[in-house]
């Protein structure tokens, strides 16, 4: 086997941009994701096969179809639960470590595990002085799986009266970490200020809608966003982002008076929807904020039921009547390398295959404690086809080619690539394979 090497003029690296289509949809307490239903497991009995919640995405999906219980000897679902540092259960209730004489257990699912030792390595969720005084050396350290993650909603109605006064609640709390941000990009919009001729946030209700980037990678794009207020199936409002500085501009709805009004602002890079606009877009009122106080449909109240808490369980029944779609494009970029693997003409003639070589030949080598001899009548298996029947054709130097290696400089393979269908190579030919890497 030869090896080729690669020329600077086979190596370039770029950037791959992307934008992905995403789409929530939310209804009855349930977010949807890009269309995703549920899908039950067979071992993960009543839950979703990927082992997180509709709506969500599994970081690295770990863990799927896996059960939440040890694999006892009454089947999949036997055994018991097992805790995990620094967790809680599927009921809330707080979980404590494994001992150093039970090892690490088995509990049905992959999970990160750190031996207490000297090295003094932990989880970025344990603190210092928890880790010094909770655990002995030797305890089993565990994590978990899967990281999960979906849109949040929060509903605030607590004003920020000032800078230095901590507020009290964590909706607030999130709110007052955005005022710089908002403040400073008051140079694209007078709406994203947070005192402005339009309103002052601190004293405003607040409609939050949080984006992980998981969703969406570096930013929002700018012109795709788009929110719709429907209920009992119908339309009733739809913001846009028409201008792609911003504002949230809505560009339709029951109500023609409400249209061209700026019902809010998005952060591209931070993935918040900020949401002010207090109109009616509706004549009918529902319960939107608990079960006794019926409201008019506005966007202060979009998205309710987007994992904030509220669902049929607290509000009345005309609560199902409301759904609401959130669509946008998110913008991602991938670092790729692209390598140009040459097979030269008069090179890479020969296999290592077996098959290579016409079959039923004596290869038996000469050998002795003063010289070792192959032998030099081994014929290769002539692998021309004739479209003639009953005759062969000429003999051919030709192999096919089914991958190609790429090691590193000290000769370590660090890659394949496996082609769909090998490709045949004659010896008067140049053929050039370009391999793709994510990295």
């Amino acid at each position: 086997m030869s090896y080729k090497k690669f020329t600077e003029n086979d190596i370039f690296s770029n950037t791959m941009r992307a934008y992905p289509k995403v789409n929530f949809f939310i209804s009855d307490g349930r977010v949807y994701y890009n269309n995703t239903p549920h899908q039950p497991g067979t071992r993960n009995v009543g839950g979703q096969v990927r082992n997180a919640d509709v709506g969500h995405i599994s970081l690295h999906e770990y863990n799927i179809d896996r059960p939440y219980v040890a694999l006892g000897s009454t089947g999949e679902t036997g055994g018991t639960t097992v805790p995990l540092l620094s967790q809680v259960d599927d009921t809330g209730a707080p979980m404590a470590p494994a001992k150093q004489d039970e090892g690490v257990p088995e509990f049905g699912r992959i999970a990160p595990w750190i031996s207490k030792d000297s090295a003094r390595s932990s989880f970025k969720t344990v603190g210092k002085v928890s880790y010094d005084t909770e655990f002995k050396y030797g305890d089993i350290l565990l994590g978990s799986y899967p990281l999960s993650a979906s849109i949040t909603r929060d509903f605030i109605t607590t004003a920020f009266t000032s800078s230095t006064a901590y507020p009290s609640t964590a909706a607030t709390r999130r709110y007052s970490a955005l005022r710089n941000r908002l403040n400073f990009y008051s140079s694209i919009s007078l709406h994203y200020k947070v005192s402005s001729p339009y309103g002052n946030k601190d004293e405003q209700t607040l409609n939050m809608v949080s984006i992980p980037s998981i969703f969406y990678g570096t930013k929002i794009k700018p012109g795709s966003v788009s929110l719709k207020w429907n209920l009992t199936g119908s339309i009733i409002g739809e913001l846009r982002d028409t201008k792609e500085n911003g504002e949230l501009i809505q560009v339709s709805g029951t109500i023609e008076s409400n249209i061209g009004k700026v019902a809010g602002v998005v952060l591209y890079d931070e993935g918040i929807l900020l949401l002010t606009g207090s109109w009616s877009l509706a004549p009918e009122t529902i319960h939107l904020k608990d079960s006794s106080t019926a409201v008019s449909p506005s966007w202060i109240y979009f998205g309710v039921g987007a994992n904030d808490g509220l669902d049929q369980s607290n509000l009345n029944a005309d609560y199902v009547s409301a759904s609401y779609n959130l669509d946008f494009k998110g913008h991602t970029e991938t670092q790729v390398v692209t390598m140009y693997a040459h097979a030269r003409r008069g090179e890479t003639n020969f296999s290592n295959n077996p098959t290579f070589l016409k079959f039923n030949q004596n290869k038996l080598e000469f050998t002795s404690s003063q010289v070792y001899e192959q032998r030099d009548d081994i014929e290769i298996k002539n692998t021309v086809s004739s479209s003639h029947s009953d005759y062969n054709a000429s003999f051919q130097r030709q192999v096919y080619i089914s991958k190609v290696a790429v090691y590193d400089k000290f000769k370590n393979i660090i890659g394949v690539a496996s082609l769909s269908n090998p490709v045949l190579k004659k010896e008067d030919q140049d053929i050039s394979f370009k391999i793709k890497l994510d990295i």
